[in-house]
């Protein structure tokens, strides 16, 4: 019997049945029939704890969601200490929690004069094309080929068309794609001089982290203000902290127009996101303050907790573990690579970023199911299936590191032999 008082199932089974019933089917039954029928019941840390029992150390994280680990104590008792003075808040008037957050946010990110906020990743992309559109008057939206920046309206059109095509979102006459790490390309459809903005995640995460090549990002830059276009930064998995510094493009030499950020950002305990933007393309807040309003966009709450996110991760013990991690991973795992050569082939890796790559199709799906029967959570890439995303989180520990690289050594022989078995559509 599992019961928390608020509701309860009698086993995983009957769990498993509600949720086809009553949520989302095609998810539960996909997982399921992978062979990774996961229900997530404790959590703690870098740990999780399946219906069954099993504990899973988490290297999926939910794209950085959980870059402090699951429920971490410091921001849970941020969380509780605000909801005896603050809740949501009301979007229409000024708040000492939003005001905090986000001069917090602007004085981390130079060249950035204000913060809008949102609920979600997605939300924060549709404030940051709104913002372009304005600023430009112009209409028009470039992305990359298999980039991603979320579901809703707007944000689906620059993505994949495996997600806008089902919904009639995608809108060729507004927005197009061009290759990653394709210069002349991006040129080519910006050289007419009528698209607002460029967007792009400094590493593509759901490609599987694809790295750009050297220049490439500052040559985007470059050819978008040549043109008029706005460079727009999607930071929501590779800022906070990931690659090294706080956000991914500071990397890269860059000064983006527009950036936005999210999932990592509440700490995996209240949902927040923000969209940081310089002062011209900011103006619209002058004209029209209640252009974009959210009811649930910069919570009261949601602001305190980021505040204390962004303290954490500027602190330097926890820049130097990061490091750490970083140097131990690239090591090891370049270890277990040279010793399974023939179906471990590449290694993609900026911080606690890094793509595992396999010369198989669905490499990273063989992998990511042999990982989980060894006792570790790590997905592969949606829109490449060769490569396995591997996300350590910032505040993981020696002796948890070393306990990944023994179970990923152990589970090689595992992924090769479903690598070996009837291919299975993923």
């Amino acid at each position: 019997m599992f019961d928390y008082g608020f509701f309860k199932f009698d086993s995983k089974a009957e769990l498993l049945e509600k949720a086809i019933e009553y949520w989302n089917p095609g998810k539960t039954k996909f997982w399921r029939d992978a062979g990774i029928d996961l229900v997530i019941d404790r959590r703690e840390g870098y740990f999780l704890y399946d219906m069954s029992g099993r504990r899973l150390i988490d290297l999926h994280l939910n794209g950085g969601t959980y870059n402090f680990g699951h429920r971490n104590p410091e921001l849970v008792a941020t969380l509780k200490s605000a909801l005896d003075y603050f809740d949501m808040g009301n979007h229409w008037f000024p708040s000492m929690a939003r005001a905090a957050f986000a001069e917090k946010l602007v004085k981390s990110a130079p060249g950035m004069k204000y913060a809008i906020f949102g609920a979600g990743g997605a939300e924060a992309v549709e404030i940051a094309l709104k913002t372009a559109r304005y600023a430009t008057k112009r209409r028009k939206i470039v992305s990359i080929v298999k980039g991603y920046h979320g579901h809703s309206g707007l944000s689906v059109a620059t993505g994949d068309e495996r997600f806008s095509k089902l919904f009639l979102a995608d809108r060729p006459e507004e927005f197009s794609q061009v290759p990653f790490n394709d210069i002349e390309a991006l040129e080519r459809a910006l050289r007419a001089r009528d698209v607002a903005a460029f967007i792009i995640e400094t590493i593509p995460a759901t490609y599987g982290f694809p790295l750009p090549n050297d220049g490439y990002l500052k040559a985007c830059q470059e050819i978008c203000h040549r043109y008029g276009t706005l460079y727009i930064a999607d930071e929501v998995q590779t800022g906070l902290m990931r690659t090294g510094v706080m956000w991914g493009w500071q990397s890269y030499g860059l000064s983006p127009d527009i950036f936005v950020t999210g999932k990592g950002l509440g700490g995996g305990i209240y949902p927040v996101s923000a969209c940081l933007v310089t002062e011209q393309c900011g103006a619209w807040q002058h004209e029209d303050g209640a252009a974009h309003i959210s009811t649930s966009g910069g919570s009261e709450l949601g602001c305190v907790v980021g505040h204390q996110v962004m303290d954490m991760l500027q602190r330097p013990e926890l820049v130097a573990n990061v490091h750490s991690v970083a140097d131990y991973f690239q090591r090891a795992l370049t270890e277990i690579m040279t010793a399974n050569s023939d179906v471990f082939v590449g290694i993609r890796q900026r911080g606690v970023i890094l793509g595992l790559e396999f010369n198989h199709p669905e490499g990273a799906v063989a992998v990511s199911r042999a990982l989980y029967e060894h006792g570790v959570w790590a997905i592969f890439s949606s829109l490449d299936k060769r490569v396995l995303q591997f996300k350590p989180g910032l505040l993981l520990d020696v002796a948890t590191c070393q306990e990944i690289i023994e179970r990923f050594e152990a589970a090689m022989p595992r992924a090769r032999a479903l690598l070996r078995g009837p291919r299975r559509a993923a």
